[in-house]
């Protein structure tokens, strides 16, 4: 249907809502990828959203999003639908980068050690990053991407320049590739967390939470109980509804950790 109403030079994009069953016509995940990525290459994108709980299937709801070159939201409540379809409505039908790569490059003589907090499933190979062929992340209007990274410097090299950040991109229109650089300095890093700005104390609010919750071992020691504390910081700070959501969401996960221990 999509392909009979396509108009060039308009967006043409597909919104699927579902639990993420394929259970009618067309059930096998390789040949809806497939099917899907054909036409993302005519033009015409797709973008997943969730719904449901039980048996769900959110695995295969983003990897068909990734493939439709849209991307995958999930909703639990009304609120979360406000907010996309219709808060970041231009965000989800319009995107305005195909296939973003990033990588960081990290000198080894003055960085020690590092690692990338989640992004697992979405790793491109070194040696594939600067290959067009290459599957990469849609950015829609108005999105944005955060990525952390846990660094440990050697004491003894003190040399200010760390790293260098790249960015690789096509132009949604004609798929023109621009490749963006820039150089990490220790200047890019303050000496305190409390001086981050909001949106970096957030972030690293919410990345903990998920380490905790995936009971990862970097997490070891950590409480959730600290993460709300940095969340109400955050809150005083900027009091967003997102926010809000997010203490609740923390709640939730400290009583539920709690009646587990009891039984």
């Amino acid at each position: 249907m999509a392909e009979k109403m396509y108009e060039p030079g308009k967006i043409n994009r597909i919104i699927l809502c579902s639990d993420g069953v394929a259970n009618v016509g067309l059930t096998s995940a390789e040949d809806l990828l497939e099917r899907i990525k054909r036409y993302a290459e005519k033009g015409i994108t797709l973008t997943t959203v969730g719904f449901g709980m039980g048996n769900y299937n959110d695995i295969l709801m983003e990897k068909l999003g990734n493939k439709g070159n849209g991307f995958y939201a999930y909703v639990d409540d009304f609120a979360e639908a406000k907010r996309i379809f219709m808060e970041n409505l231009t965000g989800t039908l319009q995107v305005i980068a195909r296939d973003v790569k990033i990588q960081v490059e990290f000198d080894p003589q003055v960085v020690r050690s590092y690692r990338l907090l989640g992004y697992e499933n979405r790793d491109v190979d070194d040696d594939k990053f600067r290959d067009d062929k290459e599957d990469g992340g849609e950015i829609g209007s108005g999105h944005q991407v955060t990525a952390l990274y846990e660094i440990k410097f050697f004491k003894e090299n003190k040399a200010d320049r760390i790293g260098t950040l790249y960015v690789r991109y096509k132009d949604p229109d004609n798929s023109e590739v621009t490749e963006l650089s820039r150089g990490i300095t220790r200047g890019d890093f303050r000496n305190k967390f409390g001086n981050c700005s909001v949106d970096f104390k957030l972030a690293a609010a919410c990345a903990e939470f998920a380490e905790i919750l995936r009971k990862s071992y970097w997490a070891k020691g950590s409480r959730l109980s600290d993460v709300y504390e940095l969340a109400i910081e955050v809150f005083l700070e900027n009091d967003s509804r997102e926010i809000v959501e997010f203490m609740n969401m923390i709640s939730k996960a400290d009583k539920f950790a709690g009646e587990r221990a009891e039984k």
